[in-house]
């Protein structure tokens, strides 16, 4: 039973393996003959793309060709082309290089000819500087002189027809420039001065201070002189209380003190309580009185003028002219004169009345800032006008007023002329006797120190000068000449207000005695 069981398994077993055997067996027929056909079928389609590639080569590489020989084509034909233009420009050059050496030729024989006429030239010069010679000598022994001498003769001679004929021209070009000019400078001049008469202020170092008794006095000089010491020391000014009745000077060269001085005097007086400590209270509020006041003088000048725009610290120095002078001649006034006269030349002249007016007002303004004393006033106040951004004309103006510095603008000579019009007034400035007097001396000493010059008198306050020179030394072109040297050798070496008139005067007296 057991081994019938053996028997079955076993035969089952073997029955499986050889199923399964064959099974195998089967499938891989199959697969080999699917491999088969998927080879055969690869080979064909391999075959099929290698005819295919190969005609696609053949064509490109025919393409190629045909590309390639009409390239070498071009080729061919560009180096013709140059080959051609090459051989031109050989022929060409062939040409130049016969006519150059023909050229070169003609020059030879050209220079050789003009080498034998050069020879004969020099020998032609040599005979013409004998025979020169001959008959310079001769000239010379029937005009007893020398050639140079005869040249010498004849340059001084010329140099004296020119000096007469330039002399002459120079007096015809004056002339006609006066004839043309003069009459409407005149006219300008006297109506600018008419349009803005006004009167002078003159002022001194001095401020007389009135009171109503000797008692105010004594008060006011308080006991051992503290009062007035407090005042002096309060104020930076010197009180002068002497034997003159009813009054106490008040010195000073600075104005602004002296009138703060005088204002807290006089509130003193008023009020009648006189010590130091109430000087020093009074002082304080009368400075700051007068700063007030001089801003609103600075104000009401700029309003009356029509001037606006101003910086408030241009307003302040304004303001401050009032208590300044130059020569005696109240600044502010001055001031206010040459605005208006500088507007009423450009006017005449068609510039801009409100610029000129404006750079009139300030050009004075740097002898009233304590900024930069070393500075002259003219360059300190274009320095203060350009600090507060004034247009460049008017900063020009103000610097070039006393020729400082170069000017620019047209309205600066009107600014210069204007300062000089009103400061040249008859009666306008007071001037030191002793500057006054050395000034007349110079004019006097520059018009001496020229030949000819006998007599040289200073009149009309240093506005004329009167040269008289001697007839015998001094021809009338002659004294022409002494006038303009004399005006410009003043004009360079000496500072004067206007202008100064140079007059020659030269006189032949024949004097004969009946007896």
């Amino acid at each position: 039973m057991t081994t019938s069981i053996i028997i079955g398994i076993v035969s089952a077993i073997l029955g499986a393996v050889i199923a399964i055997v064959e099974s195998n067996t089967i499938n891989k027929k199959k697969t080999e003959s699917k491999r088969d056909a998927i080879l055969k079928k690869a080979e064909a389609d391999a075959e099929t793309i290698k005819k295919e590639k190969m005609l696609q080569a053949k064509e490109h590489f025919l393409q190629l060709k045909s590309e390639h020989e009409a390239h070498v084509n071009e080729r061919n034909a560009q180096m013709r082309e140059a080959e051609n233009r090459i051989r031109q420009k050989e022929n060409t050059a062939n040409q130049l290089r016969d006519e150059a050496a023909k050229k070169n030729r003609e020059a030879e024989a050209v220079r050789e000819n003009l080498k034998r006429q050069l020879e004969e030239v020099g020998k032609k010069e040599a005979e013409y500087d004998i025979l020169k010679a001959q008959v310079i000598k001769q000239i010379e022994n029937i005009a007893g002189m020398t050639a140079e001498e005869a040249k010498t003769q004849l340059v001084e001679s010329m140099k004296a027809d020119a000096r007469v004929e330039a002399q002459a021209y120079i007096n015809d070009t004056m002339d006609e420039a006066r004839m043309n000019a003069s009459r409407e400078a005149k006219r300008i001049v006297i109506n600018t001065i008419q349009r803005t008469a006004c009167e002078t202020a003159i002022e001194n170092a001095v401020t007389v201070f009135n009171i109503e008794s000797d008692e105010i006095k004594g008060r006011i000089i308080g006991r051992e002189g503290r009062n007035i010491r407090a005042l002096e020391a309060a104020t930076g000014v010197e009180l002068v209380v002497d034997d003159t009745p009813d009054a106490i000077l008040i010195s000073a060269f600075d104005p602004v003190r002296r009138e703060v001085a005088r204002l807290a005097l006089h509130q003193l007086v008023l009020d009648g309580r006189i010590h130091p400590a109430r000087i020093e209270e009074v002082v304080t509020k009368v400075s700051k009185q007068l700063e007030e006041e001089i801003l609103e003088t600075g104000k009401r000048t700029c309003i009356d003028l029509g001037i606006s725009g101003l910086n408030i610290e241009l307003v302040r120095l304004v303001g401050r002219m009032k208590y300044r002078s130059s020569y005696g001649q109240n600044l502010l006034q001055h001031s206010r004169e040459v605005a208006n006269i500088s507007a009423i030349l450009a006017s005449e002249l068609g510039l801009s009345p409100k610029i000129a007016k404006r750079a009139g007002l300030l050009h004075d303004i740097g002898k009233v800032s304590e900024e930069d004393p070393e500075l002259p006033h003219a360059l300190l106040g274009m320095k203060i006008a350009e600090k507060f951004k004034e247009r460049p004309e008017i900063c020009n103006a103000i610097g070039a007023h006393h020729e400082e510095v170069e000017m620019t603008s047209l309205i600066s000579p009107l600014v210069l002329v204007a300062d000089a019009i009103s400061g040249a007034r008859p009666g306008a400035r007071r001037e030191v006797i002793e500057s006054y007097i050395k000034r007349l001396k110079d004019m006097e000493n520059i018009a001496s120190s020229k030949n000819g010059v006998t007599k040289a008198y200073a009149i009309q306050a240093g506005r004329e000068l009167r040269v008289i020179v001697g007839a015998d030394q001094v021809t009338d072109a002659d004294a022409a000449t002494i006038s303009t040297e004399i005006a410009r050798q003043i004009q360079e070496e000496m500072v004067y207000p206007g202008q100064v008139k140079v007059t020659v005067i030269r006189e032949t007296r024949s004097v004969a005695i009946a007896k």
